[in-house]
């Protein structure tokens, strides 16, 4: 799909961008593009793939969720910056902060908010486990997602510690995603959660199953998860 097209269908689900928005999305691309030379960012080169797989990829969180009603989400393993930087043109009031362990993809990010002239980011170079330990960001966060990091039962616990008590934990899955959530909903359950809703539906033109899991911070987390960085991935709660 083409740029405009894309813009086109946002549009149709209530998602109109301005002149102003359009370019950054521009700058976005171009400026991938040109890191992606020098680190490996994403696979992808052309410009329609990468409007369509990553950037209407990340903003189809918002067919399903209202991003206008919450402040502040974290994005855990952000990578390139999606889904949150996408989403962040889109609603600029959104304050976003992204942890990555890798330091090289936090200095894209750098570059590239600055690029995008963003005010109200964040970017740490940090373990998830680490900042959900860290008092300052400890379930604070209205939204915290993630987009295809790891498998739920994992991602489970190292979001949820992050999301506020009544908050949400959106997790962008691909194909899949109805296993992955019988295997996680001890984690679920365990880290403060409740199940609220699956949507599956289909990327234009490519046609690929894609899932957006939305899970309630109903209790708060117990202290002792998340556990130490690499325990939730050797040995998920499940």
């Amino acid at each position: 799909m083409k740029r405009e097209q894309i813009f086109q269908v946002l549009e149709e689900k209530g998602i109109k961008l301005t002149a102003y928005q359009k370019e950054q999305f521009s700058i976005y691309y171009t400026t991938l593009m040109e890191w992606n030379e020098k680190i490996n960012l994403t696979g992808l080169t052309e410009e329609a793939d990468v409007y369509l797989k990553h950037f209407y990829d990340s903003i189809s969180a918002a067919f399903y969720f209202n991003f206008n009603h919450v402040q502040s989400i974290c994005d855990v393993g952000a990578g390139a910056g999606f889904p949150s930087i996408p989403l962040k043109i889109c609603f600029p009031h959104l304050e976003v902060t992204i942890v990555d362990s890798l330091k090289k993809r936090i200095g894209f990010l750098n570059e590239l908010s600055t690029a995008l002239s963003l005010e109200k980011v964040a970017f740490y170079h940090d373990r998830a486990e680490n900042m959900g330990k860290n008092a300052a960001f400890r379930e604070t966060f209205d939204v915290v997602t993630a987009r295809a990091v790891a498998r739920m039962s994992v991602l489970s616990e190292l979001c949820l510690p992050l999301t506020k008590k009544q908050g949400t934990f959106l997790a962008m899955k691909g194909a899949k995603a109805g296993e992955e959530i019988e295997l996680a909903k001890p984690a679920i359950e365990v880290l403060g959660g409740e199940l609220k809703q699956m949507y599956t539906f289909t990327l234009p033109e490519e046609e690929s199953e894609r899932s957006i899991i939305e899970i309630y911070k109903a209790r708060k987390t117990p202290k002792k998860y998340p556990r130490k960085a690499g325990l939730p991935n050797k040995e998920p709660i499940e």
